[in-house]
C-alpha cells in the first residue's frame, strides 16, 4: 500500500509505504503499548480518510488490520500462552479475477411480486469472480503471544 504524506497537524505523523497484517483484536492493547517504539495509531494518521475501516495502526513498514476472526491457538505455546497468527501480505500476493466477462446483476423484486400480502421482497446480487494467490512468497505468518503476559 502506498504511504500517507505527513501534514502540519498536531499529534500526527506520516505513514510509510507498507504491507498489510491481519491481527486479532485481542492484541490491540499490546500494540498501544508500542507507542514511542514505532507504532502509530490510526487516530494519528494525517488523514483518517486514508485508513481502511478495520485498520488499527501501523508499525514501521506494516499497516495493521484487526479482526475478532483472526486465528488464535489457545494455550499452544510452550508456556501455555495463546499463540496469535498474524498474516502479512505483500501487494502482489493476491488478486481478484472477474470470470468470463460476466458482469454483476442486481436483482430486486418489490414485495408486490414476491409473496402473499406483500410481506416478502427480494434483493440479490449475482456475479462470477474468484480470488487467487499469485505469489505465495509474499505471504508470511508471524506467530506471537501477548506482550502483557510476558510481564506478569
Amino acid at each position: 500500500m502506498s504511504g500517507i504524506e505527513g501534514m502540519d497537524r498536531f499529534g500526527t505523523g506520516p505513514v510509510r509505504s507498507a504491507y498489510f497484517m491481519l491481527s486479532s483484536t485481542e492484541l490491540q492493547t499490546d500494540m498501544d503499548a508500542l507507542v514511542g517504539q514505532g507504532f502509530l495509531s490510526q487516530w494519528n494518521y494525517p488523514t483518517n480518510a486514508s485508513a481502511l475501516p478495520s485498520e488499527y495502526g501501523s508499525v514501521f513498514n506494516t499497516r495493521i488490520l484487526t479482526s475478532s476472526e483472526a486465528p488464535v491457538a489457545r494455550g499452544a505455546s510452550a508456556n501455555g500462552q495463546d499463540v496469535y497468527y498474524n498474516t502479512v501480505l505483500g501487494k502482489q500476493a493476491i488478486t481478484h479475477i472477474n470470470q468470463d466477462g460476466f458482469s454483476m446483476n442486481l436483482i430486486y423484486r418489490d414485495p408486490y411480486y414476491s409473496g402473499m400480502l406483500a410481506q416478502n421482497a427480494t434483493l440479490a446480487v449475482k456475479f462470477a469472480q474468484a480470488q487467487a494467490i499469485t505469489q505465495d512468497t509474499a505471504i508470511r505468518n508471524l506467530l506471537s503471544t501477548r506482550l502483557s503476559t510476558l510481564f506478569l
